[in-house]
């Protein structure tokens, strides 16, 4: 999965996934009853300014997710210690979601990347502390897997 891409359009891609799932998620569509817009909140012309790598990244990110979506989410429940699932903010929670995915199924990426993308993405998308508690639940489940 981490073949040649850029930073950025990873970054992006990740960005388009957690976007997808939450809208999912926040509409209790999780997972998908039926057919969905792939690129949730974005119109024609934003996603016709995607390149192609971003594309395809995120949607590997959004059906890979979705896909293993129970598993995933069993894993979030085993080490949020703090709070259950149902109780993590929306966007953290897909955060995570995305992140776990990603730890599970692309060996190609190193996971200090994929944490440190997390991390990114909670300081970008949600409030202060959130990235606090999504760096030690990718972190913890890094160090368990070794």
């Amino acid at each position: 999965m981490a073949d040649n891409m850029n930073k950025h359009n990873r970054h992006r891609g990740r960005e388009i996934a957690v976007a997808t799932i939450y809208s999912l998620d926040i509409n209790s569509n999780l997972p998908p009853a039926d057919e969905f817009n792939l690129f949730q909140g974005m119109n024609e012309e934003e996603i016709a300014l995607l390149d192609d790598e971003t594309k395809i990244f995120a949607s590997i990110l959004i059906n890979g997710t979705i896909e293993n979506l129970e598993e995933i989410d069993s894993i979030i429940s085993r080490y949020s210690i703090s709070r259950p699932i149902e109780k993590i903010d929306y966007v953290d929670r897909n955060i995570l979601r995305v992140s776990l995915y990603q730890l599970l199924y692309d060996s190609e990426t190193h996971p200090t990347i994929i944490i440190d993308e997390g991390v990114k993405l909670s300081q970008e998308l949600s409030n202060e502390v959130s990235f606090k508690f999504i760096n030690g639940l990718l972190d913890r489940f890094v160090k368990d897997r070794r």
